[in-house]
């Protein structure tokens, strides 16, 4: 195991009907920013019940900012830091999905970035978010409400942003980010759509397999951890697909979403993010929602890197998968393990090819030009997955292996 340092200092608050902690929560003096996306949080009563545990106690003045896109747009985002000065807003409140508590995250640290009238100069913020927003260091207060779970941002002090105009998505982290608290109501859950619940179970699949799916180094208790998570996540993705009034699977659902990343099972170990990074780019060239991008490029990445990755693929066969034929060789244990993987996505409804989205390998150029520009040409445990190696993934991902 590698030597690391673990902080995390999220108040995580788990149950139904934990929206009415605000009261407690939030200081009771705060002028406060409600971010939230799309609607939904409006027509599934969820603002309201906020706004109302807001009001239950103090003297806070309460704005909102509504919109935020499922893929944050960085020029959205600027209009609602511009709120933030101009309202003198000294806490955030996010409420929503991953993209919401990322873009909200992004609003708290670039705030300060300002030009002489006050608005966030917008040069300042990009430069921020292409140095991963590391040099910041001062942020407006933070605090979530989930709906969604997915990305693990409830208790991370990372995000990713995109930036349409200029064809890129790019992560970024800071400590500040941590948000002070996060309230998980899996109740909250059983409004979404069925898309977006699959969506969520296949993030934070591939989250785990980011941080454990690299080569050994005797860390047996995040390996075990992330063995756990991901047989969590194939039980009960697999039970919520068939039956998603159950609240329980829900819970289980939501609280292992959030232990894939809040940086856990990744202390000490390796980690690889390839599978993201090209992701990433599917995503802002094609608009194809983020976990199912993941979904696409994982199994490719996967049987790319067969031979770095070896020990751990066996160890994912036996551990996860249960593949214990000793009379198969190595290389058709990991490739049985992988066609598992790919079945399991398949079960949710989940593209696991570029044709699976009507793609095929004329996406690959475009694809490769933006990783140069956004310099992902070292990617993986080892940085050395370069840009000749990304294009080797992308075209074994335009067809199904079935």
């Amino acid at each position: 195991m590698n030597n690391f340092q673990y902080y995390n200092p999220v108040r995580i608050v788990f149950g139904e009907g934990q929206i009415e902690q605000l009261a407690e929560l939030v200081p009771t003096d705060a002028r406060v920013l409600i971010t939230y996306g799309g609607g939904s949080a409006q027509r599934t009563g969820t603002l309201d019940e906020v706004k109302t545990a807001l009001a239950a106690s103090g003297n806070r003045e309460v704005f909102e900012f509504g919109g935020i896109e499922a893929n944050p747009e960085f020029t959205t985002l600027l209009k609602a830091a511009d709120m933030v000065n101009e309202h003198d807003i000294d806490f955030l409140l996010a409420v929503g999905g991953g993209s919401v508590l990322d873009g909200s995250k992004f609003v708290a640290l670039v705030s300060s970035l300002t030009e002489e009238d006050g608005t966030v100069s917008r040069d300042k913020a990009w430069d921020a978010l292409t140095s991963y927003c590391r040099d910041i260091d001062s942020a407006v207060d933070l605090g979530a409400v989930l709906t969604i779970p997915a990305t693990g941002s409830e208790m991370n002090s990372g995000g990713v942003i995109n930036y349409s105009e200029r064809q890129a998505k790019l992560p970024f982290g800071n400590p500040l980010a941590f948000p002070k608290f996060s309230i998980l109501d899996p109740l909250k859950t059983m409004t979404l759509p069925e898309r977006q619940v699959m969506n969520g179970v296949a993030d934070a699949f591939v989250h785990v397999m980011e941080q454990y799916l690299t080569y050994p180094v005797n860390a047996k208790v995040q390996d075990a951890f992330s063995e756990s998570l991901l047989k969590i996540l194939i039980e009960e993705g697999t039970a919520v697909k068939a039956d998603p009034e159950n609240l329980e699977t829900r819970k289980n659902i939501m609280w292992t979403a959030t232990m894939a990343l809040n940086g856990l099972i990744g202390t000490g170990v390796p980690q690889d993010w390839t599978t993201h990074m090209i992701g990433h780019e599917l995503t802002s060239l094609h608009a194809i929602d983020h976990a199912r991008t993941l979904t696409i490029v994982l199994p490719s990445v996967l049987r790319e890197l067969k031979d770095s990755k070896k020990d751990k693929l066996l160890q994912y066969a036996r551990n996860v998968w249960n593949i214990t034929d000793t009379d198969q060789n190595d290389d058709a244990i990991i490739e049985e393990a992988i066609k598992q993987t790919e079945n399991f996505f398949r079960k949710l409804g989940l593209p696991v090819s570029l044709a699976d989205v009507e793609l095929d390998a004329a996406a690959i150029d475009p694809i490769i030009k933006q990783l140069e520009v956004h310099g992902m040409v070292k990617l993986g445990e080892h940085s050395k997955n370069d840009l000749a190696v990304s294009r080797r993934i992308l075209e074994r991902a335009v067809t199904s292996h079935a």
